[in-house]
């Protein structure tokens, strides 16, 4: 069971104060997570992509490389890559540029992006996006799987026998797909046999059980070794030593990053209501203390199937060192009790 962080990199204005920190200052600070994550133990970093002012990291590549020679084991991921708005070309050789300078740490997390900025602003059509991602997925697994490539589509001109460097250490270089729990996109990376991430952010993680068993049932029918495909989770949340003031710490930004992409999309009013059930045993919030969260993790591993989870934060701007208190806390007590208890739990050979 792995276990490790993502986060989107937010600039969003501090509930408190109001002040909103500079670009340049939240990117430093998640390369001092990024390195953090690795000392305590973690697995994986994942890193998002956006293009809005109130998100720092529109190069997950490079937020990643500046950490990658700091750190020594934890895997390097976006979390997701915007396939559908990017170059595949490119999106390979940065991210085999990161493989090798962390000497095979990098992975790509390809999703369609659930925020749509990045389409105007690179020139593409919103009405073509199922058609980009579909395309776009094509091109980086022929790029992954040889070194010359002979590929056309309608999106993109022709590449004709020409090489993609640098090539990665790892072969092949890992590419996951991202989901929000769209049925289609967990058979297409069933079908395409590779590992699959979803977004459990709202209502009952339990309820995922049913597409895990769809991209594993799409897997086994395109020949793939299902026991060889990891399924990860992101899900929000925060941990401090007691569950009360985790709670309290994590709500403000929360609260006020959900009722700004709920203004956005239509949704209804985010409160402390709505905010404690997502936090209680059976929802999509992994608030409190280390055990609290870990009793949630290990139920979302022997309930829906994860072998990956990343803890989401900050959600919003929150104070760095509590955001580093919440990593330190999810790597040296959080993760020993999950792992412990999911290795008894496959030795009982009940998984």
């Amino acid at each position: 069971m792995e276990i490790g962080i993502s986060t989107f990199v937010e600039t969003t204005p501090d509930v408190h104060t109001g002040e909103v920190i500079s670009h340049a200052q939240r990117l430093r600070e998640v390369v001092e997570e990024i390195v953090l994550a690795d000392q305590v133990g973690l697995d994986v970093f994942g890193v998002g992509e956006h293009h809005r002012k109130d998100y720092a990291a529109s190069s997950p590549a490079m937020v990643l490389a500046a950490a990658a020679p700091q750190t020594k084991r934890i895997r390097l991921t976006s979390a997701v890559t915007v396939l559908s708005s990017d170059d595949p070309v490119r999106v390979f050789q940065d991210f085999a540029t990161l493989d090798g300078i962390s000497n095979g740490r990098a992975e790509i997390m390809a999703g369609r992006g659930s925020f749509i900025e990045s389409f105007p602003l690179f020139g593409y059509d919103l009405g073509d996006y199922d058609e980009l991602f579909e395309e776009k997925l094509d091109l980086l697994l022929k790029i992954r799987a040889s070194e010359k490539v002979t590929w056309e589509g309608k999106h993109r001109p022709a590449i004709n026998n020409l090489g993609v460097y640098p090539r990665p250490v790892q072969e092949p270089l890992p590419v996951w797909i991202g989901s929000g729990g769209n049925q289609e996109s967990v058979i297409r990376a069933g079908l395409l046999g590779l590992p699959l991430v979803l977004a459990i952010i709202g209502g009952r993680p339990t309820q995922f059980a049913p597409l895990v068993e769809l991209y594993k049932r799409a897997a086994a029918h395109a020949g793939h070794d299902v026991s060889k495909l990891p399924v990860a989770s992101h899900s929000h949340g925060f941990i401090a030593e007691d569950t009360e003031l985790a709670a309290d710490k994590f709500f403000p930004s929360t609260q006020a990053s959900m009722n700004v992409i709920g203004r956005e999309r239509g949704w209804g009013h985010y409160d402390r209501s709505t905010y404690d059930l997502a936090r209680s045993f059976e929802g999509a919030l992994y608030v409190g203390d280390p055990e609290t969260v870990a009793q949630k993790i290990i139920h979302l591993r022997k309930n829906v199937g994860i072998t990956r989870f990343m803890l989401h934060v900050p959600l919003g701007t929150m104070p760095h060192n509590d955001v580093m208190r919440a990593i330190e806390l999810l790597g040296t007590e959080v993760a020993p009790r999950v792992r412990e208890e999911v290795s008894k739990w496959e030795a009982s050979g009940k998984a």
